[in-house]
C-alpha cells in the first residue's frame, strides 16, 4: 500500500496539533517564610506569575490591572491586597495573626509581594502555620510552595486546595 505524500503531510500535521493541543501551563506560586532578628519581624515574599494574579483579579474584582506596565491600575495593589487577606492565613502558636502588606515589585514575569509581621520574637514563638489559597480558586491545578528558613529549620510543603495548609513547629 502506497501512501501519497499529501496524505502522510496531513497525518504529521494532525499528529502535530493534537500532541500540542495536551500542553498545560504551569499554575505555580513560591512564598519565603524568614526571620528577621535586626527587626523583630517574620518577613515573607511570595512570587506569582503575573498573568495568573492578572486573571484571578479579572475574575474575582472585574478589575483590568495591567501590572508592571506604564498603564497600570491605580487601584491594582489594593486588590492584590484584598485577594491576599482573603487568601493567605497566618497562624503563629496556633492563633491567626495579621500581617502588614509592604509592597509589591516586578522580575520579569512575576510579581514578588512583601509581607511582614512586625514585634514578634522567635524565642517565644513554638509554631507558625501558612494558609496558601492563592490561585486555587481559579486554577485546579495551582500548586502554592512555601519554605520556611526559622531558627536553623528548613521545611517545604507544597499546597495545593485541597491540602493549602502548612506548619513548621519550632
Amino acid at each position: 500500500m502506497k501512501v501519497s505524500f499529501k496524505y502522510g503531510v496531513w497525518i504529521l500535521v494532525i499528529f502535530t496539533f493534537f500532541s500540542f493541543s495536551e500542553m498545560h501551563k504551569f499554575y505555580v506560586s513560591v512564598t519565603n517564610v524568614n526571620y528577621s532578628e535586626k527587626n523583630q519581624a517574620f518577613q515573607i515574599t511570595t512570587r506569582i506569575f503575573i498573568d495568573d494574579l492578572e486573571d484571578v483579579l479579572l475574575e474575582r474584582y472585574d478589575i483590568t490591572s495591567k501590572l508592571a506596565s506604564v498603564e497600570e491600575s491605580e487601584v491594582a495593589e489594593d486588590y492584590i491586597k484584598k485577594y491576599f487577606n482573603t487568601k493567605f492565613v497566618v497562624e503563629i502558636n496556633g492563633e491567626k495573626v495579621d500581617y502588614t502588606f509592604l509592597g509589591k515589585t516586578y522580575d520579569n514575569d512575576v510579581v514578588i509581594c512583601y509581607l511582614e509581621i512586625p514585634n514578634k520574637q522567635l524565642s517565644e514563638t513554638k509554631s507558625i502555620a501558612i494558609q496558601n489559597e492563592i490561585l486555587t480558586d481559579l486554577f485546579d491545578e495551582q500548586q502554592n510552595i512555601v519554605h520556611f528558613k526559622l531558627n536553623g529549620q528548613k521545611k517545604s510543603f507544597v499546597l495545593i486546595r485541597d491540602n493549602n495548609k502548612g506548619m513548621l513547629n519550632l
